[in-house]
């Protein structure tokens, strides 16, 4: 029955204890019995609430009454350690929630525990110098992405059957391609991004988000209409176009990767969909933009945070603060004019996508590899890790709300995610789009 439960999607959990078929306390005790099991070899989730048991015993009515989640550890929780998976947070206990967690437990979800991250969310890892790495649930020798990687190898393995991560290079979308799970990536300001570190705050604002990470995209529907409070409405899909591509010229894929891509387009279009074969306008600019718009304030921020203490940081951070002036820093009137540039292209493929209001893309250039790779090749390109996942980035640049669901495999297995993105706040639009490829596949 243990085994059984867990396996349930976040929806019917919750389903079952409204009914009354199962209790709060059954079900957490179910999952707290697979962390026990699974976790030592995953290292998917960092810290438990020692107080889970008890909120079982008392839970509150709500869409997901009695339903555990669980949270990335750059997100705060009132009472439970918050590291960012830094030394210099390393005892932090947060004295309030972020604002996503207080909305979720005010819906009846109780906190389980928190997941593992990148040190500062800062790369495409779950691995920092707190807890260490976080190993791929198909294959310990791989790494799961990040830096939401906890969260989703924490739902993979159902030990959580859902909960938070966030997301301004890829960070959901990423994790989520290489574990086999479903994440949403929503427009900025559509969940209260408050109360999370580091902050989306400054340059991070146009793009940093928190978003929910499930096993599917009914359960991504319910916890995102938790902590938005949604009251969008599905309509009817048929006839709505869309551009679908494999290839944006510049960062080439796997053939299982452009396989995956063409399957979910495919399922649209047989859903009544209108779709066309080519690049959206300007996505190809996603890396560059938000390299000029991002990368120089993770410098700024992480001077200011471990100036004194630069030795306790992890490799990653330890090289972005050694390497940092390799690359000159931009004159104030070269940061006006990228940011300006930005505008304007985002306002341009707004506008464009008001006859084409859906985009279906891949997640990146490879499915998952193995821990401390730096660069992956692909049709004889070689390319560092993050440029290769320019696709992911390209929609945080723009602030178009998207859901990665699982679309394919590789060769040996691997899960292949694809991007489904909208116009800013159509989340439901995305999600709908979402739910027809994940039935036809």
């Amino acid at each position: 029955m243990t085994t059984d439960l867990v396996k349930q999607s976040l929806s019917e959990m919750a389903r079952l204890i409204r009914t009354r078929e199962v209790s709060p306390v059954e079900v957490v005790e179910a999952h707290l019995e697979q962390v026990s099991r699974l976790n030592p070899g995953l290292n998917a989730i960092v810290t438990l609430a020692p107080d889970v048991l008890e909120r079982a015993k008392v839970a509150e009515d709500g869409p997901l009454h009695g339903v555990p989640v669980t949270i990335k550890d750059t997100i705060e929780t009132a009472g439970l350690l918050t590291t960012s998976g830094s030394k210099l947070r390393a005892a932090y206990i947060p004295a309030t929630d972020a604002p996503a967690v207080a909305r979720l437990k005010a819906a009846g979800a109780i906190i389980l525990g928190k997941t593992n991250a990148a040190e500062m969310a800062m790369d495409y890892t779950a691995d920092n110098p707190v807890f260490g790495r976080t190993n791929h649930p198909l294959n310990p020798e791989l790494t799961p992405g990040g830096s939401s990687g906890g969260e989703a190898v924490a739902i993979a393995t159902c030990m959580s059957p859902g909960g938070l991560g966030s997301d301004l290079a890829g960070s959901v979308r990423i994790p989520a391609h290489f574990c086999g799970i479903c994440g949403l990536k929503p427009t900025t300001g559509r969940v209260p991004g408050e109360g999370q570190f580091p902050p989306s705050t400054g340059p991070y604002s146009l793009g940093a988000v928190i978003g929910p990470m499930a096993r599917n995209v009914a359960d991504l529907r319910l916890l995102f209409h938790a902590l938005s409070a949604s009251n969008q409405q599905n309509s009817n899909l048929k006839g709505t176009r869309f551009a679908w591509y494999a290839d944006d010229g510049h960062v080439p894929v796997t053939k299982e990767t452009a396989k995956a891509v063409a399957t979910a387009a495919a399922a649209l279009i047989d859903a009544g969909l209108v779709g066309d074969e080519y690049v959206a306008p300007y996505v190809d600019r996603g890396n560059e933009l938000w390299l000029n718009l991002f990368s120089r304030a993770s410098v700024v921020q992480l001077r200011k945070w471990y100036e004194g203490r630069e030795s306790e940081g992890g490799s990653f951070v330890s090289w972005r603060l050694a390497t940092a002036d390799n690359t000159p820093a931009p004159t104030l009137d070269e940061y006006i004019t990228n940011w300006m540039e930005r505008d304007r292209l985002r306002g341009e493929l707004i506008r464009w996508m008001e006859t084409t209001p859906l985009i279906i893309a891949p997640v990146g250039a490879t499915p998952a590899y193995p821990h401390d790779t730096l660069k992956v090749t692909v049709h004889d390109k070689t390319m560092g890790t993050f440029r290769a996942f320019s696709y992911a980035q390209a929609f945080n640049v723009f602030d178009l709300p998207v859901v990665t669901i699982p679309a394919g495999r590789s060769n040996d297995g691997l899960p292949i995610g694809v991007q489904i993105a909208g116009r800013p706040f159509a989340e439901e639009m995305v999600l709908q789009a979402a739910e027809i490829i994940e039935k036809a596949i």
